[in-house]
């Protein structure tokens, strides 16, 4: 069985403008390769594994599609209706099909198609973007969870809305740009958004094999239903760093946890916990989700109090 693998985009350190290049909103979902041949359905991961069994929405075929080869990512909205890849991990290694048919009623999935390479047996991955989308409009995908999103023009508009929005980013490509298979390529080029948003600190987790030394913060936000936790924060915090939120920090002690919510075990195990008068900064990847992605401690906010949020 051949082994699909998609075209991946490289990290650009400025959105291109001009006519050359068309832009994109960057899903924050599953990337999926979807071959459909003979009326049935089979699902490639972006690391080539067949997971057809966990999405049962790519097997809803549109009305009249026979032979297709699709590129696009599968995406789960959370309840501020953004698409949100925490959620999606609910059902990503799921293969059980009663679980799978539980979940697909309680987190329904969407694909959002954005490349064809392949149509009515026709190889279209030598076809400039440009083509290979007008053929991707044409099709008609009535009755099928599936969506082909918009694409824009103006990058520096979509870079900005998308940040507004607490979107995961944008994916420019050049107009010209044939599809290669397992190939990173610079006529893709992504850029995903960082956020700064400020945090409570409610707890703090030891270095291994410490006592004293500190490793991470457990952080949330302020909200009508108390301190609602959003994660643990451990980039960024340097050795002096470490010292300096420590000492401030130990004064604070307290028996129990300050969150209204409950800590996963996972995070609370080992954790200091401290009473919730300390504001700090955080990066993340995205807005707008129950946890915070990949986030990165920027300082502390001596000019905030947590009224102040």
């Amino acid at each position: 069985m051949t082994v699909l693998r998609p075209m991946l985009a490289t990290k650009g350190d400025h959105v291109p403008t001009g006519p050359e290049w068309v832009h994109e909103v960057k899903w924050d979902g599953v990337r999926i390769l979807l071959d459909v041949q003979d009326g049935v359905a089979r699902a490639h991961s972006r690391n080539g594994n067949v997971v057809t069994p966990a999405w049962p929405e790519l097997t809803q075929l549109p009305d009249g599609s026979g032979d297709l080869l699709l590129d696009g990512e599968m995406i789960a909205l959370n309840d501020r209706g953004t698409p949100d890849f925490r959620v999606l991990q609910h059902r990503m290694h799921v293969r059980n099909q009663a679980e799978v048919a539980k979940l697909v009623g309680r987190i329904p999935a969407t694909y959002m198609v954005f490349d064809l390479l392949r149509l009515d047996g026709r190889d279209t991955t030598g076809l400039p973007l440009t083509e290979r989308r007008e053929l991707l409009e044409s099709l008609d995908l009535s009755g099928s969870p599936w969506q082909v999103p918009a694409s824009y023009d103006d990058g520096l508009m979509l870079f900005q809305a998308t940040l507004d929005q607490g979107l995961e980013g944008i994916v420019s490509k050049r107009r010209t740009s044939r599809y290669v298979m397992d190939r990173r390529t610079k006529d893709w080029l992504k850029f995903p958004h960082r956020h700064r948003g400020s945090f409570v600190v409610g707890g703090w987790r030891p270095q291994v094999g410490t006592t004293g030394r500190l490793a991470a913060l457990l952080v949330g936000q302020p909200t009508a239903d108390g301190l609602m936790y959003r994660g643990r924060v451990g980039s960024g915090i340097a050795a002096a760093t470490s010292l300096m939120l420590h000492d401030l920090l130990e004064p604070l002690r307290t028996d129990s946890s300050p969150f209204a919510d409950e800590v996963p075990r996972v995070d609370a195990l080992g954790t200091t916990w401290v009473e919730p008068v300390l504001v700090v900064d955080i990066d993340t990847h995205g807005l707008g989700y129950q946890r915070l992605r990949q986030p990165s401690y920027r300082g502390i906010r001596n000019d905030l109090t947590p009224e102040d949020l």
